[in-house]
């Protein structure tokens, strides 16, 4: 299963950022999940969303901060655009320090070029990014799991301490003795699975769709070798204004 990547685009201008949306979509693999023009709007928006790979201007025009305070506060893997000459060695700093993939294109720019450059910055990425993986206990065993396998985890109704989990790729399984507060000691973070309900814990790349009258999610779960099928889920009331701005 390959993973989709969740592009945060930085760029103060309208017309810009338009354009890097537009050939975003061209690029299998990869998802906008936050497009701001200010470091404000951006870090107000990241409370609740989390990209795993952020496009920014280095110049951002009247904003309190730069492209570069931006990536260098939240240090995710980055692809600038703009002019580098003044930033070369916060470049290079960011790039040995972080230790996250970095690297440019100077404006102007054509769409072919932007593109090109992109999947040459995601295969960097992919190779410098191993899988994250963890360890559950079900099926009698512990189980080494890839993270990007698991769709979402909810509460086992005849045993409130066991939990059910849900894959793209398998068939379900019981976590026994399994608690959503201890979720971040197992590897399971807050930053990967969003809470939609008490009993519900949700992988957020997996939300394909939220649609704001029913205050129900649309995923994709396991239906046999090789196919999957959609289901919805129920937000609970006191999560809906969370999922609402994330994900309506």
């Amino acid at each position: 299963m390959h993973h989709t990547h969740r592009i945060a685009l930085l760029e103060d201008n309208p017309r810009q950022l338009e354009k890097l949306e537009s050939y975003l979509v061209q690029i299998p693999h990869v998802e906008i999940v936050l497009k701001s023009k200010s470091s404000e709007h951006f870090f107000e928006q990241l409370k609740t969303i989390q990209p795993d790979i952020l496009v920014a201007d280095l110049d951002l025009g009247n904003d309190s901060m730069t492209g570069m305070d931006v990536a260098q506060d939240i240090q995710l893997p980055v692809l600038f655009t703009g002019d580098v000459k003044n930033y070369v060695r916060d470049i290079e700093n960011l790039k040995r320090d972080a230790e996250i993939s970095v690297d440019h294109i100077t404006k102007p720019f054509k769409e072919e070029q932007f593109v090109k450059s992109l999947k040459r910055f995601l295969q960097e990425v992919n190779f410098f990014s191993p899988p994250q993986y963890v360890t559950l206990e079900f099926n009698k065993k512990k189980n080494r799991i890839l993270i990007d396998d698991i769709v979402y985890l909810c509460a086992n109704k005849n045993a409130s301490n066991n939990k059910e989990i849900y894959f793209i790729n398998s068939a379900p399984a019981s976590l026994i003795d399994f608690s959503f507060t201890r979720m971040e000691e197992s590897g399971l973070l807050k930053s990967q699975f969003v809470t939609i309900h008490k009993s519900f814990r949700v992988n957020k790349k997996y939300i394909k769709a939220y649609n704001p009258k029913t205050e129900k999610i649309e995923i994709s779960i396991f239906d046999g070798p090789g196919k999957t099928k959609s289901v919805t889920i129920k937000v609970s009331e006191n999560y809906q204004p969370a999922i609402r701005r994330a994900f309506g």
